[in-house]
């Protein structure tokens, strides 16, 4: 064979038609929450529509100049500039990631504090085929539209721009340095081909799996060596053995990235790097330990060392959502000529992961997705890539900061929804001590 043979799209061609045929009956579920009065909610959107300049300008800006995780700099002195152009002061370098922004502003009476987040990382190669120049412009949009009526608003808003999203858990590091302390609930959304209020996302980890063995010449003396990669071989196997026992909603990927310098020497060192992603924090802990015994065993079973290291990156948590929350996104995605689809619609075969997860087992938040590109295009694509720098992008971008600006006022401005927001999130455990978690 001169070529791999192409995947066939039949799964993903039944997963769409399963797709549209619940869109046919999904009603998600009314708001009871009065929100903020109609004179705040015309003036905020009123502002949105100013802002539509600006706007496009991140979009598009950041788009043609993608920076990957940590490297976000002119990505934030763009959304810092924009900003600052219109009143608010706005930090870069904040809660110790030199790529991170801090902009809040406090309305004239005492309430509570919601965040607004943005995401700006692209991916190495690729650029920002996750859309994040879009998330960049919903949250700046939101929050300058809220800063328009700070003279009526109650409360607090914080912006933070959170860098290195994609793999590095920007946002855990941030939290980690009390970007998140004081604040009550925290919103953002992201761009994807469907229009949805609610979605799965697994909780990710990264492991690193070194074995070291003992060097021999493969051919005069191969007993007298120790086969690190023969152990990573079989930690492969084992994982893949694994599959067949794991949840549906469980992921484990893994590459062999070093496994010896010449086939005529025992290989004394072999290293295996993997993801490994579930649906619950409970699930993804016991995956962990299912991994370490693998790992374990290999080694047993090749006379190796292993050293497994966990978490060069800090991992993120399946995001918990709050459904008092989104049920004031989805009015004001009504109110744009959206439908947000609720949960359960969209198959959850197709989750990724987000360090907004970490965030969401600290403090209340929501995390909706918002459609700039056609369904059948997933995320991470060129396809993706090309999806968000288009008239759909800035669109999504209007309408995405809109959506959370309103959700922000009408919570900042109904105690009923506040309590219920809160009840929700005692009633789902409350925070957990996410940097110990999987201690």
């Amino acid at each position: 064979m001169t070529e791999p043979t192409v995947p066939d799209p039949a799964f993903l061609h039944a997963i769409a038609a399963e797709t549209r045929v619940r869109m046919q009956t999904a009603e998600p579920a009314p708001s009871p929450y009065r929100g903020a009065p109609q004179e705040l909610t015309d003036a905020v959107n009123h502002r949105i529509a100013a802002l539509e300049g600006d706007l496009a300008h991140i979009v598009h800006t950041l788009h043609a100049h993608p920076e990957t995780a940590y490297q976000e700099h002119a990505s934030a002195r763009v959304l810092a500039d924009v900003i600052g152009a219109h009143g608010p002061d706005a930090t870069v370098g904040a809660h110790g990631v030199a790529t991170a922004i801090r902009a809040e502003i406090t309305g004239n009476v005492p309430g509570p504090t919601i965040a607004v987040l943005s995401e700006y990382d692209a991916l190495p190669g690729i650029g920002h085929a996750c859309g994040h120049n879009v998330i960049a412009a919903t949250g700046v949009g939101a929050f300058l539209a809220l800063a328009s009526v700070r003279d009526r608003l109650p409360g607090r808003v914080v912006f933070l721009g959170t860098p290195a999203e994609e793999g590095h858990s920007g946002k855990e590091v941030m939290a980690r340095n009390g970007a998140f302390d004081g604040v009550d609930a925290a919103i953002m959304v992201h761009p994807y081909g469907y229009d949805l209020a609610d979605q799965a996302w697994l909780g990710r980890r990264l492991l690193t799996i070194t074995f070291t063995g003992v060097p021999a010449h493969a051919s005069a003396q191969p007993f007298m060596g120790r086969n690190a990669l023969d152990a990573a071989s079989l930690a492969y196997q084992g994982i893949g053995l694994l599959r067949q026992q794991l949840p549906p909603s469980d992921r484990v990927h893994a590459n062999i990235v070093e496994g010896g310098r010449s086939p005529n020497i025992i290989p004394d060192r072999a290293v295996l790097k993997l993801y490994a992603r579930s649906r619950l924090p409970e699930t993804l802990k016991d995956l962990s330990r299912r991994l370490d015994d693998i790992a374990r065993g290999a080694a047993l079973m090749t006379g190796t060392a292993v050293e497994l290291s966990w978490d060069e990156h800090p991992p993120s948590l399946p995001i918990r959502t709050n459904n008092a929350l989104t049920g004031r996104w989805v009015r004001a995605q009504q109110a744009r000529g959206r439908a947000p689809l609720p949960a359960g619609v969209v198959s959850d075969t197709l989750a990724a992961s987000t360090d907004f997860g970490n965030v969401s087992y600290r403090i209340p938040g929501i995390h909706p997705l918002i459609s700039i590109a056609a369904p059948d295009t997933a995320l991470h694509t060129s396809g993706f890539a090309a999806a968000a720098n288009t008239e759909a992008a800035e669109q999504g971008a209007y309408d995405g900061a809109a959506g959370l600006a309103l959700t922000a006022l009408d919570y900042l401005c109904d105690p009923d929804l506040q309590r219920a927001v809160a009840d929700e999130f005692a009633a789902q455990g409350g925070p957990i001590d996410v940097p110990a978690y999987f201690d």
